[in-house]
């Protein structure tokens, strides 16, 4: 199952795009790019961020059959040394008409610390982006420093933080919002169908949290999803102190959004769809704190835009979207289990905090689960998996407290699981199925024994089945990727996998799946059709021109300046989803392109990229991509699943 993402930013005015003319802003980069031989291109595709010493090593080129077939390759140093060569691979498929065949490139013998190239000699000429070879910690960590840095970007409330990208208190009305009714919107979640919204008569501090993406609405399915890998990626990561800094920043919102006295949780802040009489987050590009200097009334159009509302996902005391209330048990249980050591007293506040949303469940829903307002923001089928995942939690938190209800949440957790396995909606991980993070830990609840027919043996074989899948993709792909190209989501779902993989190894010592892992970190980080990482700043070439207000109005679009640094994009989407982009005149137009050609030169399979600030499809970043991408990195940084 693919979660069919919907754009967090709408087209918002289209005044003049049918002649808007984009910028070219070219990157620069030190290589010699995409060289031409006897008039047809040659492409050399590398994991630009680097090769961990001792994985499986790979390389591709792409070109004309004959260009390809009599061509040999060798590695030269960051001094032009030559250090190994050899002959290209056996054709790997066939890519698109400019180039027609992939070969591969074995670097697996290349394991001395340093930086490289490849060069191509023979009847193909080409030189490579710069590629690294060092251990998994020197590699990973500081992608794991970028993608936080990413989340302190977006950060909202009066807890902001210095930085190149540093933006003002923001949404400070937030700390009076108003709670509003459900709003009912038209079938494809296009337009909202009430003429204005209906408050309760409730107020709620929800300042503080993060952006969700390219955008300034904040969910709590998108923030409970990140936080609860970044609690996950602290087992790996236990001294790295802005993980666990960040972590709590997302804990303490997500805490605002549980209103225990009430029983109520509260699932979104702002709207991104309104009508001519609700004017909403997506009608407008600006930078956040240009909000709170709005001069509006109730009533005025604009009012929602400051003045945000707030949704709840069910009425006081009354049953919760399994999905959310799983979810968010997980996290604030993840929470106990952090401070367990620590501060004991607030690690049982932390788990009463878990049981508390986890027994409002509504395990019988018989209306679509609850995501966002409207609901096509975030479509999600599966919620079997939250809960396992939040039982699963709550069994080990009671656990380290020495709390008696351990072995009903597990017996709830092992229930959960056999029911996800027995549906018919398993993927795998990403933001709408955590069932690789639930079977992770439920089976170390386990720990060797059986309940409701489920042991760790069946949730491994699930872990395999998840990446079965993306090895049987990946078999068909001439590089090799476990994710869907003309799907949304395919950077997350990739990063999904290599969490996965390691993961898996990580609970059962197999490490069938390390090489699989690894070449879907490089496809990720560059070795790839388009030759860009889809990590802003992750090696030579990475997306400059994001879908982004911040980034866009407060940053540098050159590569030379401020940057959204660790932000995760999209990457390649549906061609066809990619006709119209976005337009707002404060937008400040910007075209990235590749370092030679055109990205349409290397689209194929129907899916395309481009790296262009209207590109929402491709180059908007998310809460959900980075948080995957760390998670994978941490797990990656200690070794697990080498």
């Amino acid at each position: 199952m693919n979660s069919l993402r919907k754009p967090r930013l709408l087209a918002g005015t289209a005044a003049g795009l049918g002649t808007l003319l984009l910028a070219v802003c070219l990157h620069g980069l030190p290589y010699d790019g995409d060289t031409a031989s006897a008039s047809t291109k040659v492409a050399i595709r590398v994991d630009q961020v680097g090769y961990i010493r001792g994985e499986a090593k790979q390389a591709y080129v792409m070109g004309p059959s004959a260009a390809l077939a009599g061509a040999r390759f060798k590695v030269v140093d960051a001094k032009n040394k030559v250090v190994s060569a050899g002959r290209l691979g056996a054709t790997t498929g066939r890519w698109n008409a400019k180039y027609p065949s992939v070969r591969t490139a074995d670097l697996t013998a290349l394991n001395t610390p340093g930086t490289y190239r490849i060069v191509l000699t023979g009847t193909a000429a080409g030189r490579s982006p710069a590629f690294r070879i060092a251990d998994a910690n020197e590699l990973m960590t500081p992608l794991v420093r970028d993608n936080i840095r990413f989340l302190q970007a977006q950060r909202d409330g009066a807890d902001v933080l210095p930085g190149a990208l540093q933006h003002g208190p923001s949404h400070l009305a937030d700390q009076d919002a108003t709670v509003y009714a459900d709003p009912e919107y038209d079938e494809e979640g296009n337009e909202l169908l009430d003429d204005g919204l209906a408050p309760t008569g409730d107020q709620v501090d929800v300042s503080g949290g993060w952006f969700d993406a390219g955008d300034f609405l904040k969910f709590t399915g998108t923030t409970s999803y990140s936080v609860a890998e970044l609690l996950l990626a602290q087992r790996d990561l236990p001294g790295m102190e802005e993980l666990s800094t960040e972590a709590t920043h997302g804990l303490d919102w997500l805490d605002k959004m549980w209103d225990e006295d009430r029983e109520t949780l509260y699932a979104q802040v702002g709207i991104g769809v309104g009508n001519d009489t609700v004017r909403t987050d997506h009608d407008v590009w600006r930078l956040p704190e240009a909000d709170d200097r709005l001069d509006v009334a109730p009533g005025d159009p604009d009012y929602t835009i400051k003045h945000r509302p707030v949704f709840r996902a069910a009425d006081p005391g009354e049953p919760i979207s399994p999905n959310l209330a799983g979810r968010v048990a997980a996290v604030f249980a993840l929470a106990a289990q952090r401070a367990a050591d620590t501060d004991p007293e607030e690690a049982q506040d932390w788990l009463d905090k878990a049981a508390a949303v986890y027994d409002l469940a509504d395990t019988d829903p018989d209306k679509p689960l609850v995501t966002a307002f409207p609901d096509t923001f975030y479509p999600e089928d599966s919620w079997q998996d939250d809960m396992e995942f939040g039982g699963a939690e709550l069994a080990l938190a009671a656990r380290e407290l020495g709390d008696d209800r351990e072995g009903d949440w597990a017996d709830a957790a092992a229930g959960w699981a056999s029911a996800y396995l027995d549906s018919d909606v398993k993927g795998t991980l990403n933001v709408a199925d955590v069932s690789a993070l639930a079977h992770a830990d439920l089976a170390t609840v386990l720990d060797g024994t059986r309940t409701d027919g489920i042991g760790a043996e069946e949730l491994h074989d699930d872990l395999r089945r998840q990446l079965d899948d993306g090895v049987a993709r990946a078999g068909h792909d001439p590089f090799g990727a476990g994710a869907v190209y003309d799907d949304f989501d395919a950077v997350p779902h990739t990063f999904g996998l290599v969490a996965t993989a390691r993961l898996y190894a990580k609970a059962t010592g197999d490490t069938h799946y390390a090489a699989f892992a690894g070449r879907q970190r490089g496809w990720a980080l560059g070795a790839n059709p388009w030759g860009t990482s889809f990590v802003i700043g992750a090696g030579e070439v990475y997306p400059h021109c994001p879908e982004h207000q911040l980034a866009n109005l407060r940053g540098s679009n050159d590569g030379k300046g401020a940057i959204l640094r660790g932000a995760v994009v999209n990457g390649p989407n549906d061609a066809s989803k990619l006709e119209e982009l976005n337009g707002f005149p404060t937008m400040k137009k910007c075209t990235a392109a590749p370092p030679s050609g055109a990205w349409t030169d290397f689209d194929g399979k129907g899916a395309r990229y481009v790296d262009d600030v209207g590109a929402w499809q491709t180059v908007e970043p998310a809460l959900d991509f980075t948080t995957t991408a760390l998670l994978a990195f941490a797990l990656t940084a200690q070794g697990k699943g080498q």
